[in-house]
């Protein structure tokens, strides 16, 4: 599950765009009370640094008032100018997704292990334990978690990581899931990985 935090002063606002925000996008959560994938800050653009020094590796999104100075943005930190359009804001918390992914500082978790594309390892966060992945294996978990928990067809697998490959088979497919899970569920205190489901596989979050 993704959670996007939702900061604003403005109660009634943040509870009716949290509610937005979970019924137009699958697997998106808002717990205000649970480590943020994502932060929304409404107008409070002195919190800016702040968050930025506690979350330096989460996106952060500030809705600021339209005769308000625009800043500078990063890939880190956008500004959308209100009033805006709910789409806007939802395609913006969907790409964050790939601005995590592509960073060198970007983390992804899920299901108690956080992924580093970047570094090309995944870390189990009971143990501690790091685990140095290929970058088959990276592309692979990276697929699965945009797709926020939905299982995928082996059909799926072959067309967007291994871009039909004339040489790939399922049993290549097969082979590489069983490896990874292996890799990364060395002992009984870890976490599943991914799942098989429906003749496909589905990263659990």
């Amino acid at each position: 599950m993704v959670n996007v935090v939702i900061i604003s002063q403005n109660e009634a606002f943040r509870t009716d765009l949290e509610s937005q925000i979970t019924q137009a996008l699958e697997n998106y959560v808002c717990d205000k009370n649970a480590c943020p994938d994502i932060i929304v800050l409404d107008e409070q653009v002195s919190r800016v640094d702040e968050l930025r020094n506690i979350y330096e590796r989460v996106p952060i999104f500030v809705l600021q008032k339209k005769k308000e100075k625009k800043c500078v943005q990063t890939p880190f930190l956008k500004y959308i100018q209100k009033p805006f359009a709910l789409n806007v804001l939802l395609d913006m918390l969907q790409s964050a997704l790939n601005i995590i992914a592509r960073s060198q500082s970007g983390i992804l978790r899920f299901n108690g292990y956080e992924l580093s594309s970047f570094e090309k390892e995944i870390k189990n966060l009971q143990t501690g334990e790091k685990i140095k992945l290929t970058e088959r294996e990276v592309s692979m978990l990276l697929y699965l978690y945009k797709q926020r928990g939905k299982a995928i067809s082996k059909a799926d697998f072959l067309q967007e990581v291994w871009g039909y490959s004339p040489d790939t088979s399922t049993h290549t497919i097969e082979t590489h899931v069983y490896r990874l899970r292996q890799k990364v569920e060395k002992n009984e205190s870890s976490c599943p990985l991914i799942s098989t489901e429906n003749g496909g596989y589905r990263l659990n979050f």
